[in-house]
């Protein structure tokens, strides 16, 4: 068998391709707290105050109600719109919806002049947060049902190199802007044409998206099994030989028809079965621990936080560029390892360091108050580093892996959305908790997030059953298994699962 196959290749590019809409979810965080210092934008929206800063941005300043108005509508598209766009229309126009949205929120963020500029930005900030809400689901989803089981990690885990990627874009963009502020009229342009940028990556992508195939499993839960047949052939090319193919394709038909006639169609069976609420609990845990493990703070209130060890603006920014952009590598070392290692071992991995990180803050914080030290706040600044690669190596990545797989075809993308949901009441939980902690307990805010983090390793080790190696079809008889036995193991497969009367041929 070729080192490389034509699927090995086909597979890399459609998941790197599909990345790019996550690179656009990262863009929209990274680019923001550029966005809000830029004199151009605080001329432009009135000299905001912090509150309505906080409605805009929910980087820096959180407290009134007009914040959740702007952060949940965005988040409601996870179970509203995105989810039924992926059961409805298939997991590359909901992606494609996705990102016209995205293109209409940003059009009205750049055009956000005169005295509705700030109306028109909170406009642009809530459509676009629904088209991020409809991509960050659509993306995983479809990287997770076109990859075989025993590669299926690392080529979901693409979905959080894309967006870290965006991510560093956007901090490194943010930070050239600061040298365009020569003229008047330099300051009023430059801050659109930063937001703008992203209109790019959404063209690329909105475009490319339609001649791409259709998931196989979509396609055979809306009965096109001539499509599907050819979906998954085209995908499996030179890895798998015809017989192996088309006993993945029965697997999956057969298990498609089991979960229809069970009726899991409707909107209630996540919480009605018990089997599929075992599922959900979990992923829906999972994302909320992968925020409130201090993740969101330390996306949103980075530049803050260097600021506050003695950092000027733009060197805030240029730090937030480096932190995020060895992000990019820590991500794919850990594409890398999650189908070595597991999804638990790397969860757990994560949350050590990220403890480790916040024990060191909280520890120097204390002993050298108010930047008392410069080679305290030099570590503080290395640890927070190690902390976002701590992130980048657990949750970030695995969250999602996690999520996207576990679920049966029929709610995958409902289970997906759901969890993704709670996911955005941590981030909520978090915005608010971080910045009202850091004004009155100071840096003592840092054991708080420590003990989350290491709150979440027996929960992961005693809670959450491997999935690396298991084809999506298998998940059922992991988790009927795992509501009466957490801890057993149970035997991992990383090549479709065959009829009893078929063996694996070996393939030149």
């Amino acid at each position: 068998m070729a080192l490389v196959t034509k699927a090995d290749i086909r597979l890399h590019l459609l998941c790197i391709f599909f990345a790019v809409g996550s690179f656009v979810w990262g863009y929209n965080v990274g680019i923001l707290s550029s966005v809000l210092v830029h004199p151009g934008f605080v001329k432009a929206m009135g000299h905001l105050t912090p509150s309505r800063k906080g409605v805009i941005t929910a980087i820096y300043y959180l407290g009134t109600c007009e914040y959740f108005i702007s952060l949940i509508l965005p988040r409601l598209s996870y179970i509203f719109i995105s989810h039924p766009a992926s059961d409805l229309f298939g997991r590359r126009y909901a992606a494609l919806s996705g990102i016209l949205t995205v293109a209409v929120g940003t059009a009205f963020e750049c055009g956000a002049t005169g005295s509705g500029a700030y109306a028109m930005m909170i406009v642009g900030r809530i459509i676009s947060g629904v088209g991020v809400g409809m991509l960050s689901t659509s993306v995983p989803l479809y990287q997770s049902e076109v990859a075989p089981a025993g590669k299926r990690g690392k080529y979901v885990v693409l979905n959080h190199v894309g967006f870290v990627a965006g991510l560093a874009a956007g901090f490194w963009v943010g930070y050239a802007v600061t040298f365009w502020d020569t003229t008047e009229y330099d300051k009023y342009v430059s801050w659109r044409v930063s937001l703008a940028v992203i209109l790019i990556p959404c063209l690329i992508f909105g475009v490319g998206l339609p001649f791409l195939p259709e998931t196989p499993r979509w396609l055979i839960e809306h009965e096109h099994y001539d499509a599907a047949h050819k979906s998954l052939y085209w995908l499996r090319e030179g890895s798998f030989t015809d017989t192996e193919v088309e006993a993945e394709l029965s697997h999956i038909r057969e298990n498609v028809e089991a979960h229809r006639a069970s009726g899991e169609a409707r909107w209630l069976s996540l919480f009605r079965d018990r089997n599929l609420f075992e599922r959900l609990w979990r992923a829906s845990l999972l994302q909320f621990m992968a925020q409130m493990c201090g993740a969101t703070a330390m996306k949103y209130y980075l530049p803050t936080l260097f600021a506050k060890l003695g950092l000027p603006t733009r060197v805030t920014l240029m730090a937030g560029g480096i932190e995020s952009t060895l992000k990019i590598g820590m991500t794919v070392i850990e594409m890398l390892l999650i189908d070595r290692l597991g999804r638990r071992v790397t969860l757990t991995a994560g949350c050590v360091a990220m403890g480790l990180a916040m024990l060191i803050n909280g520890v120097l914080g204390q002993v050298y108050p108010d930047n008392t030290n410069s080679a305290a706040d030099v570590v503080c600044i290395v640890f927070i580093f190690i902390y976002a690669l701590g992130y980048s190596m657990g949750f970030g990545p695995a969250a999602w892996v996690y999520g996207s797989e576990i679920f049966p075809t029929s709610v995958r993308a409902r289970g997906l959305n759901f969890s993704a949901s709670a996911g955005a009441i941590g981030s909520i939980v978090v915005a608010q908790v971080w910045p009202v902690g850091i004004d009155t307990i100071g840096s003592n805010i840092y054991f708080f997030f420590m003990a989350v983090n290491l709150v979440c390793i027996p929960i992961i080790i005693l809670f959450y059953p491997e999935t690396k190696g298991r084809p999506l079809e298998d998940m059922d008889l992991l988790f009927n298994k795992t509501i009466g036995e957490i801890g057993d193991d149970i035997e991992e497969h990383t090549e479709p699962v065959l009829p009893k009367n078929v063996s694996r041929q070996s393939q030149s």
